[in-house]
């Protein structure tokens, strides 16, 4: 991977002990399915916390969770201190959250400043001329100053998916979930989109990360969670993860995705 994008701090919290998502066990069904079983998990503010684990074993639906987008049967769900109940709850957290998935959810019929000052017009009320100028910035900070007037259909998918990550931060979150961002990206493109997600990650910006990039949450991550079958396994600090993993599932799957 190239330098990284030195991004300036934003949505960072100040109170470094205030756990900016808590988890207390939260217990998700599909029909009779368990796809999360009593998941226990904090998550402190300026932490970068990656999830990784086969597919199928709920990291999906664990940050789909976290930013309402999945309902749980039965635990406690709480983003900055606020219990997550309702869906008034669930909107007034997403003034909070950002979320960034696999396909870039762009509006193809807008251009991307547009897509950048559409939800902080419409959600936060911030007038067209402040939200343009945040929307530059943002594009700035990502690489792609000279992008605004085009359509998504005029770049490349990293270059879509910066774009994404740029219209997430014109909310100014206090949180980043990524969902397997790089996965429907061509190979040469993964990098600038890892560069990128770098910058934000030294920013100070809290940050969850399902992804399978082990390159990436060597560079970033404080811990990284395991997954399988809907259980978190493993919960260590990368050191730990890598260089002295306690279960033979870990085991297997870090010496199935490192081969590759």
């Amino acid at each position: 991977m190239g330098m990284a994008v030195n991004m300036d701090a934003v949505g960072t919290d100040t109170q470094e002990s205030r756990a900016v998502v808590e988890m207390s066990g939260v217990n998700k069904w599909y029909g009779s399915h368990h796809v999360l079983k009593d998941i226990n998990l904090a998550v402190a503010a300026g932490e970068k916390l990656v999830v990784c684990g086969p597919s199928g074993s709920g990291k999906s639906t664990l940050i789909r969770c976290i930013n309402g987008l999945e309902p749980f049967q039965s635990g406690v769900l709480s983003i900055l201190g606020h219990p997550i109940k309702t869906a008034a709850d669930i909107q007034a957290s997403r003034r909070h959250v950002g979320m960034v998935f696999q396909q870039f959810n762009l509006f193809p019929h807008l251009t991307v400043l547009q897509n950048l000052t559409l939800a902080p017009t419409t959600v936060k009320k911030i007038p067209m001329a402040e939200a343009a100028d945040t929307a530059m910035h943002f594009l700035e900070k990502v690489k792609l100053a000279g992008a605004g007037h085009k359509f998504p259909g005029q770049l490349s998918g990293g270059q879509q998916q910066r774009v994404a990550i740029a219209r997430a931060l014109c909310m100014r979150p206090s949180l980043m979930l990524f969902d397997e961002p790089t996965s429907a990206l061509d190979p040469e493109t993964i990098s600038e989109v890892l560069d990128t997600m770098i910058g934000l990650a030294n920013s100070g910006m809290t940050m969850v990360c399902v992804t399978h990039e082990m390159g990436f949450a060597k560079a970033v991550a404080n811990r990284i969670i395991f997954m399988d079958d809907g259980n978190v396994i493993e919960d260590r600090a990368p050191q730990e993860f890598f260089g002295a993993p306690s279960s033979d599932r870990l085991k297997k799957f870090l010496s199935q995705i490192l081969s590759h």
